[in-house]
């Protein structure tokens, strides 16, 4: 009996391209194991879409001089068409600003209000007067609470680590327009998580999911609570009750709805508008959701929450197989610092199946990983050209020159023959386990084990001494027969990854049904017919030089700092003036860091050890984003030396180190030519 299995991946925030980094956490992996279901005939349903609302779209679009929707309807046919060329088999790829979406997110929301799990409460949030509105953290900065650095963000200090509410930042303005912001009283809709505490550790407890996964789950859900499920605007989906204009359910709760309503257009799309309840009613159903670790909490705690809150006797998820992240030459992806690759250039020049092969080679499957362009260029030399495309050329070719161009009929295999089908035999077996759970890198690495297999066996039986003499053509035709045998697994197992290329080894195989209508065991179980008459073989990988990969790197670096002189920063205004008094309370002193070293499980701070002449003190700053420790040892820096001590992380620190930002990049100040202890005035 088929197994029904809906499998989704988090949806893609149309704010802007996907990149390399997207694709290896969220949705090779699940385009794999839904091409590997497929090929198990079960009955897959893989579904995806754009996620369209929320404040951080309405702003972009603002910038760009673009109604929100306008803006929603570039990325969502950029990221729609980038998943195309990357050969991903979505059964649907859908958008939440399609008007169905609608309905089954405010039904969530009215069960959950009338089953007790949504309270209204009037809170005090953060208002610009000058652009009428109400304004997000990530749209807010001021001076920190702490250390009054004055471009703290609206979540987190990046100069001392504080981390705190937008409403305890002092003089907080606007990110965007630098308009100052005044607290106002709103009302809003708060989801009492705190409320499914005890249901959560219950289901979890029957998980078995990855450690990665769990551990931080269960680690998260220990400190639940009440969290605001709307927002004050006009873009996105509109709560359901009375006397509600201008505001709207919080982008957070209406996307993972989405994979619902993404289910039922593609019900209604099918001609069968009931059809989406075959899948999300059945218990039997098995769920995969494929999201990145930083979409975890929502998919693991918060949506199956909701879920259990509301009435409809709907799927909970079964399988969480959430990556760490993918970064790019050692550091995050970003688009705003220039460093990143654009996919449609990158695939100018290489083929999405070179892509996916060297991102499934390195899926962040436990831990982070990365993409670099010399490690590209090995994955494809080395695996897909010299292991599986020089596989495939040598046997395709000498089958041509040899054996008639067909698969050798008669053949009598030697134990040597029979021993390589069951290496390969087991090869299969092992490539369909790693599939099944969900092991992308392990199956990439055994798809190239059978193909050196073939290599060394074809090396090993020397079929073209055989192919001279009379009397050993038989044992060529065993040899040939068991390589194409090889060839077919090969194409077999690879085509989830790469496949653009095992549908072109299939063909050459003289197969006329389609591979991605196979039936995995069967095709594995029935060897390949004798006879059969064999296509001209082709070339299926290029090698790549050095030069193409100096150059791409040339490229990356000229992008990054293209980018970087093309931010233009605006300045802050201007504090509230001060009197001549107010300035001389602080006593500013040079200080030579004499010691430094990183504060233990802290990513910002540093313990600096300064001599201010008259003693030497410990100060804490959280700087480390911008500075090795080495690099501080024997500067002369400005220290705020009458500042009231702090603990940080455990350690007093008496004192601040100065420093100037841009919003993005950190200095410190060095004297140099002043004594440690001299007055700063």
């Amino acid at each position: 009996m088929k197994q029904k299995v809906l499998i989704t991946s988090a949806l893609p925030y149309a704010n802007g391209p996907l990149h390399f980094g997207h694709i290896a956490g969220a949705y090779l992996p699940a385009d794999c194991y839904a091409r590997y279901e497929r090929m198990q005939k079960n009955d897959v349903l893989y579904i995806c879409g754009s996620d369209e609302y929320g404040i951080a779209i309405t702003m972009s679009a603002e910038i760009a001089g673009r109604t929100p929707k306008e803006h929603v309807n570039i990325f969502h046919e950029l990221n729609k068409e980038m998943f195309k060329r990357l050969n991903f088999s979505f059964d649907h790829y859908s958008r939440t600003t399609w008007s169905g979406h609608v309905q089954p997110v405010q039904q969530y929301f009215k069960d959950l209000l009338a089953n007790g799990y949504i309270e209204e409460k009037v809170t005090e949030q953060l208002y610009s007067e000058t652009d009428k509105r109400f304004l997000a953290d990530r749209y807010v900065i001021g001076e920190c609470p702490r250390c009054g650095y004055a471009n703290a963000r609206g979540d987190e200090c990046t100069s001392c680590g504080a981390s705190y509410e937008a409403t305890d930042l002092k003089n907080p303005r606007s990110k965007l327009t630098n308009a100052p912001l005044v607290l106002k009283p709103t009302k809003h809709w708060f989801l009492m998580l705190d409320k499914f505490k005890d249901k959560l550790i219950s289901w979890l407890e029957k998980k078995d999911w990855k450690p990665n996964v769990i551990n931080f789950i269960k680690s998260y859900i220990q400190d639940l609570r009440p969290r605001a499920i709307t927002r004050d605007s006009t873009w996105g989906v509109p709560i359901p009750l009375p006397n509600t204009e201008g505001k709207v359910l919080y982008v957070w709760f209406d996307a993972p709805i989405g994979y619902i309503s993404a289910t039922m257009e593609w019900a209604q799309k099918s001609g069968d508008p009931e059809k989406w309840k075959a899948y999300w009613l059945d218990e039997k159903t098995k769920f995969i959701n494929f999201v990145g670790k930083d979409n975890i909490p929502f998919h693991a705690a918060i949506f199956p929450a909701m879920t259990m809150g509301q009435n409809l006797p709907l799927k909970l998820v079964d399988e969480l197989p959430a990556n760490e992240f993918f970064k790019l030459e050692g550091k995050q992806f970003s688009k705003s610092d220039g460093w990143f690759i654009d996919v449609d250039d990158f695939l100018q020049r290489y083929s999405a199946d070179q892509i996916r092969y060297t991102i499934a080679a390195n899926a962040p499957e436990t831990a982070d990983s990365e993409f670099t362009w010399k490690d590209f260029q090995i994955r494809c030399n080395t695996d897909l050209l010299g292991k599986y495309g020089n596989l495939v050329n040598r046997v395709m070719v000498f089958a041509r020159n040899n054996c008639q161009q067909e698969v050798p009929r008669n053949v009598h295999l030697q134990d040597a023959d029979r021993e390589f089908l069951k290496k390969a035999k087991e090869l299969v077996a092992q490539a369909s386990m790693n599939y099944k759970h969900f092991k992308l890198r392990a199956a990439s690495q055994t798809v190239m084990e059978l193909a050196q297999l073939g290599n060394v066996y074809f090396d090993h039986k020397k079929p073209w001494q055989d192919a001279k003499n009379e009397a050993t053509k038989g044992s060529m035709a065993a040899t040939i027969y068991c390589c194409l045998e090889c060839l077919k697994n090969l194409a077999i197992i690879s085509y989830p990854i790469i496949p653009n290329t095992a549908s072109q080894l299939w063909g050459m195989l003289g197969y006329k049904t389609q591979i991605e209508n196979l039936s995995w065991e069967e095709a594995v179980k029935q060897e390949i017919p004798e006879g059969q008459k064999l296509l001209d073989p082709k070339i299926l990988f290029q090698r790549i030089e050095d030069t193409q990969i100096d150059q791409e790197i040339a490229k990356l670096l000229s992008l990054k700092d293209k980018q970087q002189h093309e931010k233009v920063y605006e300045a802050p205004a201007l504090k509230p003036a001060i009197d001549i008094d107010e300035f001389k309370k602080l006593d500013l002193r040079v200080g030579k860091v004499i010691k430094a070293e990183h504060v233990p499980k802290s990513k910002k701070l540093l313990k600096l050890e300064i001599d201010i002449g008259i003693e030497k003190r410990t100060v804490v700053s959280g700087i480390s984003q911008f500075y090795k420790p080495e690099d501080l040892v024997g500067k002369n820096l400005i220290l705020v030396a009458n500042l009231k001590p702090a603990t940080l992380m455990g350690i007093e620190s008496h004192g601040m180190v100065l420093a100037g930002s841009d919003g993005t990049n950190l200095v410190v100040a060095d004297i140099q030519n002043l004594p440690p202890g001299s007055v700063v005035s």
